[in-house]
């Protein structure tokens, strides 16, 4: 479904809150969250499905709060074409692709993991 863009506007105005008053979205956040969860459970290698139990549901609630923080940015966007959204929907793209990168929690939690276990003895 595509929204339009001053129907979206309208909707969130509409309230006097803005984006204070969330409980119009919380459908949409729950089927936004489930869709990342699908796609973080795809990409999973095996070696990291223990890692996926703990980050999953961080990352979900991650990309949520990501979305929020597109959305005001494009709803105070007065730049021509949307420029300025473009810009940010890059950058915070390209920054939640850098801390997907599960390889330094991994080992993180190896380390972890080992050290406990030397405690113990």
């Amino acid at each position: 479904m595509t929204l339009n863009r001053s129907y979206v506007l309208y909707s969130l105005k509409e309230n006097q809150s803005g984006l204070k008053n969330l409980i119009d979205l919380k459908q949409f956040r729950n089927e936004f969250k489930s869709f990342i969860n699908d796609i973080i459970a795809e990409s999973a290698h095996e070696s990291s499905l223990k890692i996926e139990k703990i980050t999953k549901p961080i990352f979900a609630e991650g990309a949520w709060i990501q979305f929020l923080f597109i959305l005001k940015f494009w709803i105070e966007d007065t730049s021509r074409s949307f420029e300025k959204t473009d810009v940010v929907i890059e950058k915070s793209v390209n920054t939640v692709v850098d801390l997907l990168n599960t390889k330094p929690l991994e080992s993180l939690f190896d380390l972890g993991k080992f050290l406990w276990n030397e405690r113990k003895m």
